[in-house]
């Protein structure tokens, strides 16, 4: 069905979503049943017996046995969504998305979600019957999901579904730009963009904060950044922060910002950054960073052009060694006639400049190539591609275009990648010891309700043949009796189900504990019903 390498990528363009290993009509896709009731779809099924139509044409009618299961398997699903950690076992980690190693910049746009937006993005995903919690990482050169779920393909087909419907994007036009990791590999590969080892300019430290962010966000997103993608966002932070102090991964110019100020240093015929006039729209963290790197390579002035006045003051303040000319976005248009360089680094969702724009202002001077210079490194772009169009007058770059520059970079890093391999096989053992130990939270519930259930039981059947001869004293005391004796008898079970996560050693010791204790009290039955409706 997808591709779960890290390498692969999703099904071909125009692939059918495929249910049950077969070509899915539409009815098929939400009625078919797999092995068990664990791939019921039961949307249509457990509401009426109406005919379904098959391969043959012939219509015909679930029997009654079919549609109980199916209200069965809806009732597991919810007993497991209303006690989310007992009952089951380990829930799926899932990261999907794109980045700008295989999605262009015009795919990108349209699933990127501002960071304002991503609280509202987790509940929506949260809202799915299978997914349980959510993150989402938004740059300007990667769109990616890291969800928990129930189940492996309902998780993935309604992470597709929310994709399609935020993008607009049709699910066969979307797939092919798409990657798909599970468990393992979905942990390597956000601590590796956490390292900056899957950035387009390796080793930059941009990411790191913006995987920080995502963190940060999630304290106040409510229960849909739950303990999983919490704990895994915690442990990606942790590794880029090893990556970056232990290796030399991060020496030089690594980011964006410094890509593209090199970009345009290349692009000039003198090279030379003092001989253009350069514009920079936004004065946000990615427009600092451009007037740090700017003024690495000889440039003294600059004109910023911001939506508010302090913003833009507070960012000059910060270099005192350049000449900041602050406007407000009114004076756009003439900001850009009298510059020859201009970024786009602002938040904005909307193209600002467009072709019917530039086209009608005069070229710029001899010493810069007579051509006005854009470089969009927002995303979604603020500058739209038609300026280029504009032959011999204007030409606009965007963040696809950066490889060019990062692509030298690249080789004298790849000792210090290999470095930060090790480094990220030892946080991924951690991350995974600790989510390990969470196995044993379901067991523990497991057996304390057995013992409950024995024991009052037991403490029942005693009272009955007593009869009335005993007094509520008398049965307090009897009750206390038989719940400490069954704490006590406990005490060694429940001991050793609980480690310390952050060994790796103690916690595959405790599986195998919990896998013992599950099989001599036939736990393992109880849960298994309700693992099957996955």
């Amino acid at each position: 069905m997808l591709n779960s390498r890290s390498t692969g990528r999703m099904a071909t363009s125009g692939a059918q979503p495929r249910v049950c290993g077969m070509r899915s009509s539409p009815v098929q896709s939400r009625s078919c049943v797999r092995v068990g009731v664990a791939e019921l779809v039961v949307a249509e099924v457990v509401s009426s017996s109406t005919p379904i139509s098959v391969a043959s044409g012939c219509p015909i009618r679930l029997p009654s046995t079919h549609v109980e299961s199916s209200k069965a398997a809806l009732a597991q699903l919810k007993e497991m969504q209303s006690n989310r950690y007992a009952g089951s076992g380990k829930p799926v980690l899932l990261a999907i998305g794109l980045t700008i190693s295989n999605a262009p910049v015009s795919v990108r746009e349209k699933l990127a979600v501002p960071e304002a937006e991503w609280p509202r993005a987790i509940q929506e995903l949260c809202q799915y019957p299978h997914i349980e919690e959510a993150a989402v990482l938004s740059t300007c050169n990667r769109m990616e999901l890291y969800v928990v779920a129930l189940s492996w393909h309902r998780g993935v087909r309604e992470v597709e579904d929310w994709m399609v419907r935020s993008s607009g994007i049709p699910l066969e036009e979307l797939r092919p730009y798409l990657f798909l990791l599970r468990d393992r590999d979905a942990t390597h590969h956000l601590l590796r963009v956490s390292g900056g080892l899957d950035s387009l300019v390796m080793g930059e430290g941009q990411i790191l904060a913006q995987v920080r962010q995502v963190h940060k966000v999630g304290q106040t997103a409510g229960p849909g950044f739950g303990r999983h993608i919490n704990g895994l966002f915690k442990q990606a932070i942790t590794a880029g922060k090893r990556v970056r102090s232990e290796t030399s991964i991060s020496v030089g110019g690594v980011s964006v910002s410094s890509a593209a100020a090199e970009l345009v240093q290349l692009k000039l015929p003198t090279h030379t950054l003092a001989d253009a006039k350069i514009c920079i729209i936004g004065a946000g963290k990615m427009s600092t960073l451009l007037v740090k790197h700017l003024a690495s390579k000889g440039c003294t002035e600059v004109t910023i052009l911001n939506r508010s006045l302090p913003r833009a003051e507070a960012l000059a303040n910060d270099f005192p060694d350049v000449k900041f000319n602050i406007h407000l976005m009114g004076d756009l248009m003439s900001c850009i006639e009298s510059h020859d360089v201009v970024f786009a680094a602002s938040g904005s969702e909307e193209l600002l400049i467009h072709k019917a724009d530039i086209e009608g202002m005069a070229k710029r001077p001899d010493v810069v190539g007579r051509v006005r210079r854009f470089v969009d490194i927002s995303v979604p772009r603020n500058i739209n591609p038609d300026v280029s169009e504009l032959d011999g007058h204007a030409i606009v770059y965007n963040v696809d275009d950066l490889k060019e520059v990062v692509s030298a970079n690249k080789e004298s890093r790849c000792a210090a990648a290999a470095e930060a391999e090790v480094l990220l096989k030892e946080e991924m053992r951690a991350f995974e010891a600790w989510r390990d130990s969470l196995e044993t939270v379901p067991t523990i519930k497991a057996l304390r309700n057995k013992a409950e259930a024995i024991r009052s039981g037991e403490f029942e059947k005693a009272v009955s043949k007593l009869g009335e001869g005993m007094n509520k004293k008398q049965m307090k005391a009897v009750e206390e009796l038989s719940k400490g004796i069954v704490n006590k008898l406990l005490h060694g079970p429940m001991a050793a189900l609980r480690c310390d996560s952050s060994d790796p050693d103690a916690v595959e010791s405790t599986l195998a504990n919990m896998t013992a204790l599950e099989r001599m009290f036939g736990l393992a039955e109880g849960q298994a019903a309700i693992g099957d409706a996955r």
